[in-house]
């Protein structure tokens, strides 16, 4: 497919930047919930809106009242997301969650709270301090017609404010092994379950979840027994090029912001824009952010068509997206000077979306090796 968006495509972008860039604002938004220390980093009314607009429901099938539409959508929202910065559910409970649940039985149970924007999702994967899916120990036991799981889980994008965990343990195997994973999904008041919230550097909060003799029944089982991983890979295909999505949102506000700043600010009687060396560097970053926004679309279009290279072009995707992003925050701070290191300037925020997007489902390092490795190195 050729990398641009359809006529259908660019009348949703249009629509998501204009609403995104009005009620997502980075004044109305980020530095509101975030000066008054909310405990959910976002707000609830905004993700009502969201549901209102049908973006909740991007891919949730038709048949079960969503759009159906695709991840190339999906990521135009995103991409509006991280422009402007705008602390938001979106991520983690339309698209990631949305993708893991929307084949089983418990997309009866979940998605109509995801579509109406009452219900907020959270993915719990990691247990270490990198990204290392195939390293969960976490375990579930059976017990009864059920399972009682036990173990802990860092990095819990909207942990402690999602109505629904959905959890990665080991019902089977050891760490290290790709068989014996199984998916639950867990309501957020179960007894034993706990969270203890942290405000992460762009003040999205992540919980620390520790699970406790957690009793669920089998009706909280996402897939198959033992099964999880074909699941947890769709999941985190999904959630990676949505990540990538809102990282070229991110590289693309921080990049605006710069130039515009380079046309206004004058030094020795000139606009520093005028600067040759200025120039050359802002050329050199938009080059990238093509680049890395095309990677991105290509990775989206494959896994629409469900290519068997879409999980390949996925890891070129975050990894591109994430090294973009941070060439494009670091400029931006540098280009603007002393003023671009205070908290009264916006620029300083993209670098901290930056840090938190990347570190989320595998860094661009992370990703790197992946792509060799799936390239037979």
């Amino acid at each position: 497919m050729p990398l641009y968006l359809t006529d259908d495509q660019a009348m949703l972008r249009d629509t998501a930047r204009d609403f995104v860039g009005t009620e997502g604002s980075i004044k109305s938004q980020l530095r509101h919930w975030r000066d008054r220390g909310c405990k959910d980093g976002f707000g609830h009314a905004l993700w009502k809106q969201f549901a209102e607009m049908g973006f909740t429901g991007i891919l949730v099938p038709e048949a079960d009242g969503g759009l159906g539409l695709g991840h190339v959508e999906a990521g135009i929202v995103l991409e509006e997301i991280g422009r402007n910065l705008t602390p938001s559910p979106f991520l983690t409970s339309a698209v990631a969650f949305v993708e893991a649940v929307k084949e089983s039985g418990a997309r009866e149970r979940w998605l109509p709270g995801i579509l109406s924007g009452d219900t907020v999702a959270a993915v719990a994967i990691d247990e270490g301090r990198k990204h290392r899916p195939e390293a969960i120990a976490m375990r579930a036991e059976r017990s009864g017609n059920g399972f009682r799981l036990n173990g802990e889980k860092s990095f819990v994008v909207q942990g402690g404010s999602a109505d629904v965990v959905l959890v990665a343990a080991r019902t089977g195997g050891s760490a290290g092994e790709t068989d014996g994973l199984t998916l639950f999904a867990v309501e957020k008041d179960a007894r034993g379950l706990s969270a203890a919230s942290e405000r992460l550097v762009d003040s999205a909060m992540a919980a620390r979840l520790t699970f406790d003799n957690v009793e669920v029944d089998a009706d909280a089982v996402v897939g198959e027994v033992d099964q999880g991983w074909g699941v947890l890979t769709r999941l985190l295909n999904a959630g990676r090029a949505g990540a990538s999505a809102e990282m070229v949102g991110v590289a693309g506000g921080a990049m605006d912001m710069t130039v515009d700043y380079l046309k206004q600010r004058s030094q020795f009687g000139r606009l520093i824009g005028e600067f040759q060396a200025l120039q050359h560097r802002a050329g050199h970053l938009y080059s990238e952010l093509e680049i890395a926004r095309a990677a991105t679309l290509k990775a989206q279009q494959l896994l629409d068509e469900g290519d068997p290279h879409a999980e390949l072009m996925v890891s070129v995707a975050k990894a591109k997206a994430g090294r973009t992003a941070t060439l494009a925050v670091q400029e931006g701070v540098q280009m603007h000077g002393g003023i671009g290191m205070t908290d009264e300037h916006d620029i300083g925020l993209y670098m901290k979306r930056d840090r938190a997007l990347n570190e989320l489902w595998g860094d661009a390092n992370y990703h790197a090796d992946r792509v060799a490795r799936l390239s037979g190195y």
